[in-house]
């Protein structure tokens, strides 16, 4: 693939990362719950791990959940603080998620709605963030009796957009929501290891992380949950991670999850310039193309992700840019991987106001720490060919 550019739905292995996990698993292939010296060597690893991770968010090593991804850390933040919630004082939170969240979290708050909680939706800004003002509205909204809102608000903010990648002023809304007596997450899939992440500084109960979006292994992601909260487990058996998530741990893969964030630290300043330098020349590169409109605010967004779309969109076929893209060796995409093939509209750019034919036709760009200017030319001039062919039909 002469371009890759969708580095927010996955990143290849940096290599000192897979040079890490075989080095993990030549040292020990034995469980880390064992308690002879293999099993040993295999808990201090994982522990080692979770010790490195926990001290790049400012948190403490048992407050560090290790999961299968961010995927699964989502849900265990909302289901299982809804769940023990529920199981511990007989009421269900009442939910506030942004209305352009990943389906991480928007579907289980679906579940849990289902389940007999009150959902919320927050209104997204045109860029695709949440207003302090917005979410002031909703929580004042829950103090008034006549409304028929009751439980503790449980809000769910991401950090940035993982299709836009709008910032969101977290330590902000985080605080409004403790002084209405409610609990706050945010899914930090995207900025984790591209932006300070300091769980006490920001003021986050709770935070979703992932290795895979790091040039780390797919499979491990953790859940920041503050030493003040418990959560009812989603996967009972063993006693593992604290008795909060039962099955096998994985040292290599812990191992190369910690690896992956040790570079992302010590490389974060000089990866932050590069794609800033990046995302310039591709907005520059791609000022050639007529009537294209820039959805990604050049201020106060991930400068790793670049979503566009097309004035003329509903002229042209969305899937087919992506295909067309694909045929010309460039990797990007429409939106989040986890919806593509789903030939719906992204959830997010809809929520941002934009009509169904230019959510469709949109095209996200990310880059990842191995990108080359030579990568955004080929895909600058790719688009521009793709274009051309669909509204020369």
């Amino acid at each position: 693939m002469p371009a890759y550019l969708d580095n927010s739905a996955t990143t290849p292995l940096a290599p000192e990362v897979i040079e890490r996990m075989e080095q993990v698993r030549a040292q020990t292939q034995a469980n880390a719950s064992s308690v002879h010296r293999g099993g040993q060597l295999a808990r201090s690893i994982l522990e080692d791990s979770r010790q490195q991770i926990a001290a790049m968010i400012g948190g403490e090593p048992k407050e560090v959940i290790f999961t299968s991804g961010g995927t699964e850390a989502n849900n265990l933040a909302l289901k299982g603080l809804a769940l023990k919630l529920k199981l511990s004082t007989g009421h269900w939170p009442t939910l506030l998620i942004a209305r352009a969240e990943h389906h991480a979290v928007l579907h289980p708050a679906e579940f849990l709605e289902v389940m007999g909680a009150s959902v919320k939706m927050l209104e997204v800004t045109h860029e695709g963030g949440v207003a302090p003002s917005e979410l002031q509205k909703c929580l004042a909204e829950m103090a008034i009796p006549e409304r028929g809102i009751s439980g503790k608000p449980l809000v769910s903010v991401m950090h940035a957009n993982n299709e836009t990648g709008t910032i969101n002023p977290i330590p902000q809304l985080a605080e409004m929501v403790h002084q209405a007596g409610g609990i706050f997450h945010t899914d930090a899939v995207q900025t984790f290891g591209k932006l300070p992440f300091d769980v006490r500084e920001l003021g986050v109960d709770m935070a979703t992380f992932s290795a895979h979006k790091i040039h780390g292994p797919k499979g491990i992601g953790a859940l920041f949950v503050s030493k003040e909260l418990e959560l009812e487990p989603l996967i009972h058996g063993g006693a593992q991670e604290r008795n909060r998530r039962g099955g096998t741990e994985s040292p290599e893969l812990a191992a190369g999850f910690a690896m992956a964030a040790q570079l992302c630290a010590e490389q974060m300043e000089q990866s932050r310039r590069t794609f800033a330098q990046l995302n310039s020349q591709l907005r520059q590169r791609l000022q050639a193309i007529p009537d294209l409109q820039i959805i990604t605010p050049a201020e106060g967004a991930l400068p790793n992700i670049l979503n566009i779309t097309f004035a003329d969109a509903e002229r042209l076929d969305g899937e087919g840019l992506i295909v067309g893209m694909d045929l010309a060796g460039v990797a990007v995409s429409n939106g989040s991987a986890c919806t593509s093939g789903s030939q719906q509209p992204s959830h997010v750019l809809l929520a941002l106001g934009l009509p169904a034919a230019q959510a469709r036709g949109a095209v996200r760009f990310s880059f990842g720490r191995f990108t080359t200017q030579g990568e955004i030319d080929i895909a600058a001039d790719a688009l521009l060919r793709v274009v051309q062919r669909q509204r020369n039909r």
